[in-house]
């Protein structure tokens, strides 16, 4: 719940929708988005001018070298900090930027999600095709468990008050949003292969995903998503 008037910093931001959004429910406030591509900042920017949300802005920032100081009452993030694999930074760097009393309010992938897509994948990779590209490549998601994620908190001196894994079931209707899908959040994987071979991959880890997990009878298929919700407090 946001009264109306606090400094929010939303952490990967990406195109700055979300955080438009944010800025909307804090006319009082002030909100700054960072993200560590610049091309996304630089869009975001187009997107949102000053001359239209004056209070909110955007910096490329890495989430694991964070340089605010006591700037903010609420720090948020949202489906981006699972592409990092440390947040012991991440964590310290929000410490940090909060005020005194300041909340942090995460949500991420968190442990087991998508694992049924990543079986595919693991059996798919070592096919002939494929292999030549997959040979050494090594990219895990930090998808973590509330334990661990409970000692990352402790040790930044965070005062944890809900840290929960959500499970979701995401439904592809057909192989077309199963693809989007793939191509938006796949990318160290999609990096691997030749983009010319983009589309003939998307295709053959569907196939290896149905032989495994059957299509319903409607044809769509079905994939396990795990999100880690994390809500703490500044002591």
């Amino acid at each position: 719940m946001l009264r109306g008037d606090e400094r929010v910093l939303d952490i990967g931001c990406g195109d700055g929708k979300v955080t438009a959004e944010i800025a909307r429910r804090v006319p009082d406030g002030v909100v700054v988005g960072v993200d560590s591509s610049g091309e996304m900042v630089r869009f975001a920017r187009e997107q949102f001018p000053p001359e239209v949300f004056p209070d909110l802005s955007f910096v490329t920032m890495d989430a694991q070298a964070l340089t605010f100081c006591e700037e903010f009452d609420l720090v948020f993030s949202n489906a981006a900090l699972h592409w990092v694999h440390d947040h012991g930074p991440v964590l310290a760097g929000i410490f940090r930027s909060l005020r005194p009393e300041g909340r942090l309010d995460v949500q991420m992938g968190g442990k087991g999600n998508a694992a049924q897509a990543f079986e595919a994948f693991d059996v798919l990779r070592k096919e002939a095709l494929w292999r030549q590209y997959f040979e050494g490549f090594s990219f895990t998601f930090g998808f973590f468990g509330t334990e661990e994620y409970r000692a990352w908190l402790s040790a930044a001196n965070f005062v944890p008050v809900r840290v929960e894994l959500i499970g979701k079931d995401m439904v592809h209707r057909t192989p077309q949003e199963f693809a989007g899908w793939v191509r938006t959040t796949w990318l160290p994987h999609l990096h691997q292969v030749p983009e010319e071979l983009h589309a003939r991959f998307i295709d053959s880890l569907y196939n290896q995903y149905c032989a495994i997990y059957p299509a319903d009878s409607n044809g769509a298929i079905h994939i396990g998503m795990v999100r880690l919700e994390v809500e703490a407090k500044k002591q």
